[in-house]
């Protein structure tokens, strides 16, 4: 089971450069969107690339019907641990964690299985917390 971040989304909907390397996660692993990172992807979708929701919904909709992705709920243990995460590692210009980051490392961390991200930051801290991290290339191409 790998865990998307949001770029990984926003990059399948805008055809960026990972996009091949997300639809192969989708159809050889059980690919999963913390809901956070769901919403944050529908957001940057439309504010970055102009995708209207209504679009970004048409695509991620079938994989969500067809299970080729599912929908990770968060609950108390990864908030808490949400938390902890951003406390200790945040840091305005090294580790601009989100929350919606910080709750896709609890997941990694409570729920097991990699997170597939692009995000530098993300992918040290990641490591630091023992989650393997499946580096996807950023719109520049490099990876982390």
């Amino acid at each position: 089971m790998t865990f998307l971040d949001a770029y990984a989304l926003v990059a399948l909907v805008a055809d960026e450069p990972p996009a091949a390397e997300v639809e192969e996660i989708l159809r050889q692993d059980e690919a999963r969107v913390v809901v956070i990172n769901l919403a944050e992807a529908v957001d940057i979708a439309h504010r970055v690339h102009g995708i209207t929701t209504q679009e970004v919904k048409a695509a991620i909709k079938p994989l969500l019907l067809g299970n080729a992705l599912a929908v990770a709920i968060s609950d108390e243990p990864q908030a808490w641990l949400a938390a902890e995460i951003r406390t200790k590692h945040y840091d305005k210009k090294t580790a601009s964690l989100s929350m919606a980051d910080c709750l896709l490392l609890a997941h990694g961390v409570t729920d097991g299985g990699p997170i597939a991200t692009s995000d530098p930051p993300l992918a040290a801290i990641a490591a630091t917390l023992g989650v393997e991290v499946v580096g996807l290339p950023d719109s520049s191409g490099n990876r982390p």
